[in-house]
């Protein structure tokens, strides 16, 4: 009888298998498929302090091995996910959810994450710092260690629950932003958000998505995010939540294996809704396969 149950940052859930943010809404569309409890958990929707439009279409692109997206954000804000999309949830989902948060200032960042960390129901804050600085001329938050750490200081102040710091992978160092934001205090890591990519429309001789560039996710960027982790891992001491590209129950051992504790899954639940109950199903018997009595014993592992 293997073992698949895991603690992320002293939350022990069922397994590893986490939706990431921006591919499962707030659970309500696809519990309509399975009882989405099976669910380690899920990281809802990226929320802002305000409510978002998101960005002008086209903003999806197909390409080859994955696609490109650049949404923009979009979401209800705080305060409706609060009154609104938290209580649904509460409904047909009786496990801790992961907030993802999202902000283009210290200030909003910290404001979010406040209101949040006093709903029950969140176990965990991921603070997705790839979004633009504003106030500091457009560099994003994520690319600059000093400011990643800025912000990472900045939420622990007011929140108590754990906080995971999402990390994106288009820098020159992943594994020094990391070490600067658990310097900061962050609980966790999440990694990698999606990578920067474009497509052209030769027809029309102008770019697909109306943003000209968008994020790259799918299963062409699996050894990208796996190459992070096993770089971050080394970097640091506290959790790393691992994800990109994950399709399969080998993926997950795989991304545990270079040091991942939970991995989310992401662009594979927009081609297919049951992709994360098909990945949770088989995940027994390939942990058997590969002689793995518990999950947990296999973080890290490769190193």
């Amino acid at each position: 009888m293997v073992n698949t149950k895991i603690s992320l940052c002293g939350i022990e859930i069922d397994n590893p298998i986490i939706p990431a943010s921006g591919t499962f809404g707030y659970g309500k569309e696809f519990n309509e498929f399975y009882d989405i409890n099976i669910l380690g958990s899920f990281s809802f929707k990226g929320t802002t302090k305000d409510p978002r439009f998101g960005n002008a279409t086209p903003r999806i692109a197909e390409t080859e091995g994955g696609m490109l997206n650049s949404v923009g954000l979009q979401n209800p804000g705080v305060e409706k996910v609060i009154s609104e999309e938290l209580p649904a949830l509460k409904k047909f989902f009786h496990k801790p959810v992961m907030a993802n948060v999202s902000g283009f200032a210290i200030e909003d960042y910290a404001y979010t994450c406040e209101k949040l960390d006093g709903e029950e129901q969140v176990g965990w804050i991921e603070v997705n710092i790839s979004c633009p600085n504003v106030h500091g001329g457009g560099m994003s938050f994520g690319t600059d260690a000093k400011n990643a750490a800025e912000v990472t200081k900045a939420v622990k102040k007011v929140t108590t629950k754990p906080i995971i710091i999402k990390l994106t992978p288009n820098v020159t160092d992943i594994a020094e932003i990391a070490k600067a934001v658990e310097d900061a205090g962050a609980d966790g890591v999440s990694l990698i958000n999606t990578l920067s990519g474009m497509r052209i429309n030769m027809a029309k001789r102008k770019p697909l998505l109306a943003n000209v560039t968008g994020g790259l996710s799918g299963p062409c960027t699996f050894p990208v995010a796996l190459r992070c982790v096993w770089q971050v891992y080394n970097a640091v001491k506290i959790p790393i939540v691992g994800m990109g590209g994950v399709t399969t129950a080998e993926d997950v051992i795989e991304m545990m294996m270079a040091g991942a504790t939970a991995v989310q899954v992401g662009a594979a639940n927009l081609v297919d809704p049951y992709a994360c109950k098909k990945i949770i199903e088989e995940l027994p018997a390939a942990m058997e396969k590969y002689r793995i009595g518990s999950l947990e014993e296999i973080i890290g592992g490769a190193h």
